[in-house]
């Protein structure tokens, strides 16, 4: 049976490269392409899948009204899912655990966790804010796959 740290070795892979669905008010599923990486939840300190997501994302209001969160990941003919609750923090979604500071930070430990660099964070704190970015938290409830 998979676990976090099976989840954790594919996303160190293809810079974290998943699929990430949430469902809409309708039931149908809306997928898309992200990177994520494997950190602790800022206020729990449990482990979980994470991803910073462009503010204007359909996935946030689905998150926002309820939706699930199901995180896969393929490398060659192995895969991984995590399906759970997700939690958010971002400018539409504050923290009382964590100030401006805190939340560039944040964002900037997902990023990295889902393999990516930049040569100024300076600017990449800056995009973040404009873009209104917000920090996903996908909690394990349930992770399958072949791996």
């Amino acid at each position: 049976m998979p676990d976090l740290s099976t989840v954790q070795s594919f996303l160190a892979t293809e810079t974290g490269l998943a699929t990430v669905s949430t469902t809409q008010s309708d039931g149908r599923v809306l997928s898309s392409v992200v990177n994520c990486g494997v950190v602790n939840h800022p206020v729990t300190g449990d482990p979980c899948v994470a991803l910073v997501s462009r503010g204007s994302a359909a996935r946030l209001g689905h998150i926002r009204r309820g939706s699930e969160v199901t995180v896969a990941v393929r490398r060659d003919w192995q895969w991984v899912g995590v399906t759970g609750r997700a939690d958010l923090i971002g400018p539409e979604d504050p923290s009382d655990a964590l100030d401006a500071d805190g939340v560039r930070m944040l964002l900037r430990e997902i990023y990295q966790a889902a393999g990516g660099e930049h040569d100024d964070y300076d600017e990449y704190d800056r995009a973040m804010v404009e873009d209104g970015r917000t920090a996903v938290f996908v909690q394990p409830n349930r992770i399958i796959g072949n791996a």
